[in-house]
C-alpha cells in the first residue's frame, strides 16, 4: 500500500531538501575527521625523517641504514601529503554540491520546478567514486535524483592508479623535494643529503632491530592511509 501511495503523491520537497543536507553534512564531518587523521600521519612522519637524520649524524657507522630510513619515510610523507590534497579537493567539491543543491530547491520553491544540474551531476560522479564516500554518497544520489537535481550517476570506485597515491608516482623528484623542505640545513649543492662512504662490510654482530623497528613503523602509517580510503 505505501509503496502504491509512494507512486502518486510526490515527495515533499523540504524533507529531500533535509535529507540531501544530512547526508552532505555527514560526508563532510567524514572528510575532516580522514584530513585531521593525515596530518597527524604527516606530522609524525617529518618527526621521524628528523629522528632518522639524526641518528646517522650520531653514528657515522649507522649513517648509511639512516638514510634509508629517511627516505623511506619521506615516499610515505609524500603518501600522506597525495592523500590530504585528494581529501581537501573532495570537501570542496562536496561544499560545492551542498550549495548548488539549496540553490536548486530554492529555484523550485520560487519556480514550482527543477531543473537537472550538470554541475551537480558531474560533482556528484566523481565523489561516488571516493573509496571513503561511495556508501553515503550513493544515497545522496539517489536523493537527488529523485528530487531531479540530477539525471544519472556512477557507482564504480576510481582505479587505484587514479587516486594519485600509487607507489611508481612516489618518484625521486618527490622524495627529493620533501627532503630540500625538512632537512634544507643538511643537503648539498645537488640538493641530496651528503653521501656515505662505502666501509668494507663487517661481521654482523648482532641483528639489525632498528631495520625492523623502522619497517614497523612504515607499515603502521601505510595501514592508517589504507584505512581512511576503505
Amino acid at each position: 500500500m505505501e509503496a502504491i501511495r509512494g507512486f502518486f503523491v510526490r515527495p515533499d520537497p523540504q524533507a529531500q531538501l533535509r535529507k540531501c543536507n544530512t547526508l552532505i553534512r555527514s560526508n563532510i564531518r567524514k572528510l575532516d575527521r580522514d584530513i585531521a587523521s593525515v596530518k597527524q600521519v604527516e606530522t609524525k612522519t617529518k618527526n621521524l625523517i628528523l629522528q632518522a637524520d639524526r641518528r646517522g649524524q650520531r653514528d657515522p657507522t649507522r649513517a648509511k641504514q639512516a638514510q634509508k630510513e629517511v627516505r623511506g619515510f619521506a615516499r610515505e610523507l609524500v603518501r600522506a601529503r597525495k592523500t590530504s590534497s585528494r581529501l581537501v579537493t573532495s570537501r570542496a567539491q562536496l561544499n560545492s554540491v551542498g550549495m548548488q543543491v539549496n540553490e536548486a530547491f530554492a529555484v523550485r520553491k520560487i519556480e514550482g520546478s527543477i531543473r537537472a544540474s550538470v554541475g551537480i551531476m558531474k560533482d556528484v560522479n566523481t565523489l561516488i567514486k571516493l573509496p571513503e564516500l561511495a556508501g553515503t554518497m550513493q544515497e545522496l544520489g539517489m536523493e537527488l535524483m529523485k528530487a531531479g537535481i540530477i539525471e544519472e550517476m556512477v557507482g564504480e570506485s576510481l582505479p587505484e592508479d587514479e587516486l594519485g597515491i600509487e607507489e611508481d608516482e612516489l618518484a625521486d623528484s618527490e622524495v627529493d623535494k620533501v627532503l630540500g623542505e625538512i632537512l634544507k640545513d643538511r643537503m648539498d649543492k645537488t640538493g641530496k643529503l651528503p653521501s656515505v662512504p662505502v666501509e668494507p662490510e663487517k661481521k654482523a654482530e648482532e641483528p639489525e632491530e632498528d631495520e625492523a623497528e623502522t619497517e614497523a613503523m612504515m607499515d603502521q602509517m601505510r595501514n592508517r592511509l589504507e584505512a581512511l580510503r576503505s
